[in-house]
Parts: C-alpha cells; structure tokens; sequence
C-alpha cells in the first residue's frame, strides 16, 4: 500500500502550523486527483478559479474558532454545491443550484474546503459503484475489484489521501459498504440528523447523508458540525443532548453486542470474508466483549421489504418526469429497478406498512438487552467483472445484512476490523436504535483502539483516539440494596418501567445497613460510613433514562439517589439515605451483609 499525506483533521492542522497554505494543499490535491483519474473518482473536480472564492472565504474565519478550517472535502454528487452542476450521475438530469445543500453550508461555515462532486451510481440506486456513465469507480485496494456505492467515490477519495472527509448519503447502506470496501469508518447517522435539504431523493423518507471519515474522532468533528435542525426540512429532527458531540468518547462499559447466529449469516463463497469475520469475534471475546445471539430472521425480512416491496415506489417519484419521458437517459441497470416504482399501488403500500410494524416490534425486543447490533458489513467483496455479468444478484447480495437500518429507524457505523489473506479491508456494521450515533462512534473508537489497523489504504498507523470513558445515555445503571432487588416488594417499580438486572455484587467496605423499621413497608437505609463499615449484598440493574423521573417521585425520605461505590471501585448511581436514617427508631443489619440475608432470618425466626 502506498504511503499517503497525513489528512485527519489533526494532519491537516499541523500542516497549516507548519507552514503550508490551504491554497497550497488544495492545489497538491488535485494534483493528486488528476493523477487517480482512472479510478474514476470525480463527476466535477473543482478547477484552481472555483476554489478561489472558498479559499478566499478562509480569510474572514478565524482558525481558532472554526473546527473544520481548512480541512478538505469531497460532495457526492447528488448533493449541491453552490455554483457547480449536480448531475446524480445522469447529465440529462443536471442542474446548477444557486444555493449548497443545508449540511454543506454548515460544513463550510465550519471552515472545511470542497475539493469537487463525486461519482455515484446513479440516482443513488445501488452499492457497488459501477452504475454510472462516468465508469465503475474502483476500489482504492485494488482497481478490479468494485469500490461500493453508491456513494462510490465519497469513498474512495477519502481512502486514497485526497480529502479528509466526504459526504454520501445512505438509504440502503450507501454509506457503509464503501466504507467497508476501502477501510473507513462510515457513519450512517439517526435518519434526519443531518439535513437533507439540497440532496437529491433517492426514497426521501428514508434518505440518509452519510459521513465517511478516517477513525472516529473525525468522524465525530464532522458530525458535530453537519448536524442541526432545519425548518425547510420536514423529516429533519432536533438531536437530543445526550446525544451530542460531548457524550462521544470510548466506551467503557461492559460491551454486550447482537450478534447473527450461524445458520443465518452468508458469506457468499467468499471464504476470506467469512474467516475475517470470525477472527473479528475471537477478538472480541479475548477483549472481554459478550456476544448474545440474535434471530436476523425479522431483520432479514424488513431488509427485503425495501426492494422487493413498495417502497421502490419512491425512487420512481424522485426521477420524475426523466424515468417517464426520457427513460432511455437512465443508465440500463438503475432504469431497470426504477422503472416497476410506477406499478405498486396506495393498497400494497398500507400493506408492506402493517407488515414492517409487526417486525419493527420484532426486532426492538431483540434490541433492547444489547448496546449493539454486530453484523459483516458485506458478505462479499465482488470484482467488477463479476457484478457487470450479474448486477442485480450480485447487489442484492451486497445489501444482505444493510437494507433493514432506515426501515426500523436505526443509526448505523461501519468500523474497518480486518484485513483478509489477501490483504483486502473488511470491516463490520454496529447498529442501534434511533438517536444512539454517539454510543455508537464511542464503540466504534473502542474498536479501532483495539484493532489498531493502518487508515484507509496508505500506511499511516492509527493516531491516539479520544480516552475519556463513556457510558450508554439512554440508560443509567443504578444500584439497589432492599425493597428493590429481585423478587422482593418494590422491584416491580424497576421492572414495569423496562430495568434489566445486570450483576449482583457487593459495595465497598465504608458502608452500613439498616432496617427503618416501619410499619407498613419493610426497607433499608444504605449508610455511607468513616470507619467501621461493611460491604453489603447489592444488585445494579439498567434503568432507562426516560424512567428516571417517574421513579424518582416514587422515593420517600430519608432515601434518595447518590454515589455508591461498588467493591471494584466503581462509583454507581444508587439508594443511599441522610444521616439521620441511622437513628432511634432504625435497627443496625450490617452484620447479615446485605438485606436479602436479613429477611431470610426474620423468615426463619
């Protein structure tokens, strides 16, 4: 693999520390570009006079305040760019905007410099990358094999040292195949966490811009700032806080990830995928990660759901009136799954809706006693030959274990974890509900600390990732000690509002137990002490954050939430009591260790 210029974010900064000049890099850039034209990258790689006015546009920013100043960047070319033609890979279909897209424009207020439109398959209708008139974009490893796509050349611009980041979209796994292809983290975020304002539809409800990035922290600077709700969009939604850019960090809780059991995974023939793929879970395991298997059977069927029903009806709509009056303009292959989108009727849609609801409940279930689903990103890595003499086959098989994400209404992000005997990149998807992106990147950085492999296709090692330890947000562990552990009075409280029993373990010795002794419930009071403590008998349980509220209302003085420290050091959220709980009325327990042992002797009294 050939050597490439350092282009993370902190690369690109330490260059213009150095002394080199955005113009300077831009202008080594396409030089570089020009150089890589046979990979069939670009639709429209700016020329040195329409970068003039971007570059110039540095000037007024000032670096300190501007996170992306002067980072370079490639658009898909479906998306718009102010003043250059979006073609979506069909140039019956172009036009100039006067405006960029809403997510560029925030990109580049955010001080990032486009470097030109990027090939596609066209109308995004695809993964592969070989559906465009501009030629097959080829795989940044080796040119005989495809590259993904659609967002074909977002990717491999980025893997082959010509931008920093770039921008695809991601309705069917647009986003992650290529990622996976050429050794990139792809993020597919929450669906209208980022604007999709100036992207040209492919099936607009389910549209995704996508984010390709080099490891995770650039992933998440990126994310930080495309994402903002926007009023001209009306599937755009506001991001929850804790879900923002300062809850991304590595995970560091125990990580319990779904995983597809044998019987259902495909490989496809490809040996050296499916012998990666198993090596990424032996890893796993030997880093301490718990795989629980997962049925992929409802997964698998929402996945076809979204070609082979209804929902390609959207794809017609969005190449009107072009697939109506000039369809020999589409490129044979995307005319020929585009073309049946005017057949299905209002009837056959409400249909495939009730269906795709009994299955979302289906998976959700699954969902919920995870942090993550784990699947291959693709099953197979295809030449171009083979996906030319069979295109819809091979593509179908490409999007085995993709389509079902914007269906069910989950954010998604493809981590490079291998290469193969051949050296060839393969890497997995971790999926998880809605509004989960920054758990998500936070795995993903946990992975790629943990593989450590070389980014995109050059030899430059994995940089330092960002070290402070999070923890899932939409839930929250809390530590009960009486009325509350399994099977006594109060833990329906926790049940009913959705908590999952984690570990049964034992405080710190700095504590002592009490019985309130009260006439109507029977509960403890957990006393933090200076000396003469104990540990006690105590159970962590995983509460929803939703929940949190309602179950606070429910917690009569003298207890409350706070801090327990655990015996492994750990510092919980957890029922503790004033001071005062230890008074007259109160009759010390500590010496039973834990109030499980003290009701069996008052059972046994």
């Amino acid at each position: 693999m050939k050597t490439i210029t350092d282009l993370t974010i902190a690369g690109v900064q330490k260059r213009y520390a150095t002394g080199t000049t955005p113009a300077e890099l831009m202008a080594e850039l396409r030089q570089q570009a020009e150089a890589l034209s046979d990979h069939n990258i670009f639709i429209h790689l700016l020329s040195a006079d329409e970068l003039q006015p971007w570059l110039a546009a540095l000037d007024e920013q000032d670096p300190a305040q501007t996170p992306l100043w002067g980072v370079p960047f490639v658009i898909k070319d479906n998306i718009d760019l102010a003043g250059v033609p979006t073609t979506a890979a069909c140039e019956a279909f172009a036009y100039t905007p006067d405006e960029s897209a809403f997510v560029v424009q925030r990109l580049i207020d955010a001080g990032a410099l486009p470097l030109g439109k990027a090939n596609l398959d066209q109308f995004a209708t695809g993964l592969n990358g070989t559906r465009s008139p501009w030629g097959p974009c080829r795989n940044s490893f080796d040119k005989s094999l495809v590259s993904g796509g659609s967002s074909a050349g977002s990717a491999v611009s980025v893997a082959l040292g010509l931008a920093s980041f770039s921008l695809g979209t991601d309705t069917a796994g647009s986003g992650r195949i290529p990622a996976a292809f050429n050794n990139l983290i792809g993020v597919k975020p929450t669906r209208g966490l980022l604007s999709a304002t100036g992207v040209v539809p492919a099936c607009r409800s389910l549209d995704c811009v996508s984010i390709f990035a080099l490891h995770a922290d650039d992933a998440n600077a990126v994310l930080a700032a495309a994402e903002g709700q926007d009023g001209s969009d009306g599937y755009s939604r506001s991001n929850p806080h804790d879900n923002r850019a300062q809850t991304y960090g590595t995970f560091s809780a125990p990580l319990t990830l779904g995983v597809i059991p044998e019987a259902q995974l495909r490989f496809f023939g490809d040996e050296d995928y499916e012998q990666a793929y198993q090596q990424t879970l032996g890893a796993l395991q030997e880093h301490g990660v718990q795989l629980r298997e997962i049925d992929y059977a409802p997964f698998d069927e929402v996945a076809r759901l979204l070609y082979e029903g209804p929902w390609v009806a959207e794809r017609y709509v969005a190449t009107l009136p072009l697939i109506e009056e000039q369809p020999e303009a589409v490129f044979p292959v995307v005319r020929d799954i585009i073309a049946p989108g005017g057949k299905p009727s209002a009837a056959e849609l409400f249909q495939a809706q009730y269906r795709l609801e009994d299955l979302r409940r289906r998976c959700a279930v699954q969902l919920t006693h995870i942090d993550a689903l784990l699947t291959p990103t693709a099953g197979r890595l295809f030449s171009i030959e083979e996906m030319l003499q069979e295109p819809i086959r091979c593509n179908s098989e490409l999007g085995y274990y993709m389509n079902f994400m914007n269906l069910l209404d989950m954010a998604a992000i493809a981590v490079p974890t291998a290469f193969t005997d051949k050296g060839l990149p393969f890497g997995i998807t971790l999926g998880a509900p809605a509004f989960s992106d920054r758990r998500l990147l936070s795995i993903a950085n946990r992975l790629q600390q943990q593989f450590s492999l070389p980014l995109a296709s050059g030899s430059q090692t994995l940089p330092s990732l960002a070290v402070n330890e999070v923890r899932r947000t939409d839930c929250m562990e809390l530590v009960v000690c009486g009325a509350h552990l399994d099977g006594m009075p109060l833990n329906w409280q926790l049940r009913e509002r959705g908590a999952e029993l984690l570990e049964c373990t034992r405080t710190s010795a700095d504590y002592r137990l009490f019985d309130l002794n009260e006439p109507s419930l029977k509960r403890p009071a957990l006393l933090r002490v200076d000396e003469a403590g104990v540990a006690i008998d105590v159970e962590v349980w995983r509460l929803p954050v939703s929940e949190l509220g309602s179950f606070l209302r429910g917690i009569a003085a003298p207890l409350g939430l706070g801090q327990v420290t655990l015996c492994d050091g750990r510092q919980v959220c957890g029922f503790i009591a004033e001071a005062t709980a230890g008074g007259q009325e109160a009759v010390e327990i500590s010496h039973f260790g834990g109030w499980r042992a003290y009701q069996s002797s008052l059972s046994q009294a």
